[in-house]
């Protein structure tokens, strides 16, 4: 678990999945991620169970105020990655509700990860791919430090790569 001003990041629950649902349903959301929309709670169990609880460093953003899950920010699995890594580095993905868009929760949520993986894991750095049309999470990335590398496509699309050295 990780703590920080108004969020914790926790390990997601199967208990998660309706409100996983609420948030992963919005095509707003899922367009700019990259994911395919879920279309019921039973998908977003799956998820939480298949892709969630298997990766030790996959947390939900979780609001201190109300004990909710509104996104979710980790460490890609090894070999998942949409850009090519260096040795000793990682790549992050993060996503948060549409309801939360535009707070900060993000770029919060994105620093404590970065201070987990700097001083719990012992990575050397990090990488960002990012949607080109996603300009939010570009944002996020460049006020946390990351620099761009790379404009690339990705299966077709065209993204962004971001590293920071930690």
């Amino acid at each position: 678990m990780i703590e920080t001003g108004r969020l914790i990041l926790r390990h997601w629950r199967v208990e998660d999945a309706s409100v996983l649902y609420k948030y992963a349903s919005d095509n707003r959301v899922s367009e700019l991620a990259l994911w395919p929309t879920h279309t019921s709670i039973e998908m977003s169990r799956e998820v939480i169970e298949k892709i969630f609880m298997s990766n030790p460093d996959c947390f939900a953003i979780v609001l201190k105020e109300s004990s909710e899950p509104v996104g979710c920010i980790g460490l890609v699995p090894v070999g998942d990655e949409h850009h090519e890594t260096k040795p000793s580095e990682r790549e992050v993905g993060y996503w948060i509700g549409h309801p939360y868009w535009n707070m900060g929760i993000t770029t919060e949520a994105l620093e404590a990860l970065v201070a987990y993986c700097r001083d719990n894991i012992g990575l050397q750095s990090l990488l960002i791919t990012v949607y080109n049309r996603n300009i939010a999470s570009q944002k996020v990335a460049e006020k946390c430090g990351f620099s761009s590398i790379d404009n690339y496509l990705y299966e077709g699309v065209g993204s962004r790569a971001y590293r920071l050295d930690l």
